[in-house]
């Protein structure tokens, strides 16, 4: 998919209401006076003099076990070149992101004005009592290979040039599962590179370890191939000079099994593909252009198997997939460096997870199409989760083989299960609904068509292909705002409600479906003005696939229109409505918060039977837990004991499900304390749904949740509608637009 990223989105997604992509915040209470006299003096003395006696200590007192320096001078960023070390800040920011949100690494990055190996190898050796590990980034070659060298020789935790090493690793993983596919060797493979640099050679070395044989392995690069003639080689560059007549990179691919290319956008020409061994492999990893597209090169060789660093064709070969990986698992046995072993430890786990039967989960999160080892895919997906679980492992184990892991590790099984619950479930849940959505764009009729909020979701919608806008408003005042707005929005449907040849027919419609319920034909004509109802009868007719409304009128000023025009489902007597709760624990799923001011016990267990099913829907197990003041009957009270005839009923209706209440909620988020005072409770585990005994307890609890704990918060999330809609609320940002568009995408 190729996303469109416009200048001002960007800039306006790194300002925000707070610029950058990251912060510092504390693990810690600090909230009392004894808080501050522990965090700093005089008790911060005591962890100061036991690091003083045991150095070591510094992993049990201080956060150095977990944070990595993502080190850049800016001399070779991105595609940007030498920028320098200050332009280069938002690219080590994103590192730092990325090292948070998949492996849960806390990130210091450090953009340093030091144009010399030799003055970044000083600061670097500086910064070591601070850090677990260093991860240098963009520097130009050959430099980086000495500042790398030289660093692990005389530091003790893990340097690592993610530039070199990151592409290395995953291309080679492809490389291993490429190679079985073509029914090849690696000992016997011939592979060429179009690149000589940081990143090619890395990729050379990688490759003879994995066990291709180096005198196969032609590198070229703007003067041609790399041979032994030459005399402007870099002493990296030489160990891959051999003898050879061919000069160029058309004469060198010549029946070669294997092309890889490190080097820049199209230099790669069909003929060279097709001039290639039986079943050739090609990386073509230069982004954003590939050095040749996917679609000319598979069409000049059927019998292509091929990569490229885009995620907009099969096999995407990203560094994502390696760096948080490769950190955590150094840092989880306390590693001195990274060898070579942990590097194919992490190759050929990723090889392995990619021939794995691939779990219904991650599936639905691309889509639903199949996917299966084989050339269109050689390596995992990015957002697998299971990636973490796979490689981090691998690479602690290489660490402790290869006799560098201070702290080995034993209980391997305690070990996975705590990467799991380091990033919880709750990190892709909206992203697995927004890849399921881009399966099968819908069409989503908003009925502020003309606010900039919307108008900004209808672009990402489109740009990302989650959604076709059908913007409800003046077609002037909509065109005049996105013009204003400097968007583009082709594909997007503008619809006047004022002026829309359909108003007659939907008139007539609403009129005949509401005529015996108290509305005149003159009310259903006042009524279709409204794009409230004008929005819910394109969905009824079949002209849009799902709506959201809302954003500028109260909640049930809105809703009240869409379930009389479509109403709910026919085995569900009242909609209700969800909040997702995204918290580093885990998703929580809390219901009803918008809609049943006091349901009866009867609509409340519909309300938990609607939430498990949405629930399993994002491919969460619920653990439900009825809310109420009292524990199993520690208070009576009419409230107490509809919350219990509730759960009584939710297990003769719905055997399946687990559930358990009257419960407060910390006795329902803490095993410990359910298995010592109320061992018969049939929770297992910490409950990841909570069922609010009345509007206010499920409201206050989402806000205070949203507001308090600054968790992410996805909803309201209308449950038992007959068709897809979804109200915003007032306040909603041009995020939660997108994510409402996005569920109700998934849901048609």
């Amino acid at each position: 998919m190729d996303l469109k990223i416009r200048t001002q989105d960007a800039l306006d997604y790194h300002e925000g209401d707070r610029p950058g992509k990251i912060e510092v915040v504390p693990t810690k209470p600090f909230i009392t006076q004894r808080d501050l006299s522990l965090a700093y003096t005089p008790g911060v003395a005591e962890p100061c003099r036991a690091i003083q006696a045991d150095p070591d200590a510094a992993f049990r007192y201080t956060a150095r076990g977990n944070l990595v320096a993502v080190v850049s001078n800016g001399t070779a960023v991105l595609g940007l070149g030498n920028i320098g070390p200050l332009a280069s800040k938002p690219v080590m920011e994103g590192k730092g992101v990325l090292f948070k949100k998949f492996a849960d690494i806390d990130v210091f990055d450090l953009e340093i004005d030091a144009p010399t190996p030799a003055d970044v190898i000083r600061v670097v050796k500086a910064l070591e009592p601070t850090f677990g590990g260093i991860n240098l980034e963009d520097i130009k070659s050959p430099d980086c290979f000495e500042i790398e060298e030289t660093l692990r020789e005389i530091m003790e935790i893990p340097v690592f040039h993610d530039d070199q090493h990151g592409t290395a690793i995953i291309s080679g993983a492809a490389l291993l599962n490429a190679v079985e596919l073509a029914g090849k060797r690696l000992d016997e493979i011939r592979v060429v590179f179009s690149g000589a640099g940081a990143a090619a050679m890395s990729c050379a070395l990688m490759y003879v370890l994995l066990g291709v044989d180096r005198q196969k392995i032609t590198l070229t690069d703007v003067n041609g191939v790399i041979h032994s003639g030459r005399t402007d080689l870099n002493r990296y560059q030489q160990g891959f000079a051999h003898e050879t007549e061919n000069r160029m990179l058309a004469e060198a691919v010549v029946g070669v099994d294997v092309l890889v290319g490190l080097s820049v956008g199209g230099i790669v020409k069909p003929e060279m593909v097709a001039s290639m061994a039986e079943n050739p492999i090609v990386f073509a990893l230069a982004n954003p252009d590939p050095e040749i597209s996917y679609e000319v090169a598979t069409a000049v060789r059927p019998d292509l198997i091929m990569a490229t660093g885009r995620s907009d064709y099969p096999n995407q070969v990203n560094n994502v997939l390696g760096f948080p990986y490769i950190f955590r698992g150094a840092l989880d046995v306390r590693a001195r460096r990274v060898t070579e072993g942990m590097k194919i430890a992490a190759a050929r786990a990723l090889a392995a997870l990619a021939r794995a039967e691939v779990p219904d989960s991650v599936v639905r999160a691309y889509g639903g199409e199949s996917i299966a080892f084989g050339r269109l895919y050689l390596i995992p997906k990015p957002f697998d989760p299971r990636v973490l679980t796979a490689v981090a492992p691998a690479v602690a184990l290489a660490a402790i083989a290869d006799g560098v892991a201070r702290q080995p590790i034993t209980d391997w099984e305690r070990y996975r299960r705590q990467l799991e619950d380091r990033l919880g479930l709750s990190k892709p849940i909206m992203r697995n609904i927004v890849q399921k959505a881009q399966g099968r764009p819908r069409r989503i009729v908003f009925t502020n068509g003309e606010h900039p909020k919307i108008l900004r979701a209808a672009q990402i919608l489109l740009d990302q292909r989650i959604a076709f806008p059908i913007l409800l408003g003046p077609e002037a005042q909509v065109r005049g705002h996105i013009e204003a707005l400097g968007l583009e929005l082709a594909g997007a449907e503008i619809v006047d409600p004022a002026t829309s040849e359909r108003t007659n027919r939907y008139v007539e419609e609403l009129y005949r479906a509401r005529q015996r319920k108290g509305m005149t034909l003159v009310d259903a004509k006042e009524a279709v003005r409204s794009r409230r109802y004008f929005g819910a009868m394109m969905v009824k007719l079949g002209h849009a696939d799902g709506m959201v409304a809302g954003l500028t009128q109260h909640y049930p000023r809105v809703l009240a229109p869409a379930l009389r025009v479509l109403g709910s489902r026919p085995d569900v007597r009242r909609v209700s409505a969800l909040h997702i709760i995204s918290t580093k624990r885990g998703p929580f799923f809390f219901a009803d918060t918008s809609v049943n001011v006091d349901p009866s016990a009867e609509e409340l267990a519909e309300i938990a039977i609607l939430t498990a099913e949405t629930v399993r829907r994002f491919d969460v197990e619920p653990r439900i837990a009825m809310v109420s003041f009292s524990n199993f009957g520690s208070v009576d009270s009419p409230e107490v004991r509809k919350v219990r005839e509730a759960t009584a009923l939710i297990w003769r209706l719905r055997p399946d499900l687990m559930v358990d209440g009257d419960i407060q909620v910390e006795v329902a988020l803490t095993p410990e304390i359910r298995n010592r005072s109320f061992p018969f409770s049939l929770l297992e585990g910490a409950a990841n749904v909570f069922i609010f005994p009345n509007l206010a307890a499920g409201n206050s609890a989402f806000q205070l949740m949203q507001r308090l704990a600054d968790a992410e918060v996805i909803g309201p999330i209308l449950m038992g509608m007959d068709h897809p809609v979804h109200v915003l609320q007032r306040d909603s940002e041009v995020a939660d637009i997108v994510n409402m568009a996005a569920v109700a995408v998934a849901e048609a």
